[in-house]
């Protein structure tokens, strides 16, 4: 699925001083559903890890479920 909708992802929240490596959640379309990914960034090592995917709660996020609900 990931693969599948590389051009989907985008960037909905940055921590830049996480534990081991920077690190961001990506929302993605695919035809079966709306998905987040957070990725670990190795610049010196020149990759990408996924730390997990999965498939957010509505009562959580907004509408576009790009947004955490406060409160």
């Amino acid at each position: 699925m990931l693969r599948d909708t590389m051009e989907t992802l985008e960037i909905i929240e940055a921590y830049p001083q996480d534990k081991y490596l920077p690190s961001f959640l990506l929302r993605g379309d695919s035809d079966e559903s709306v998905f987040h990914v957070q990725i670990a960034t190795d610049v010196e090592g020149e990759n990408i890890r996924v730390v997990t995917m999965y498939i957010p709660d509505p009562d959580e996020w907004d509408e576009g479920l790009r947004s955490r609900r406060i409160g």
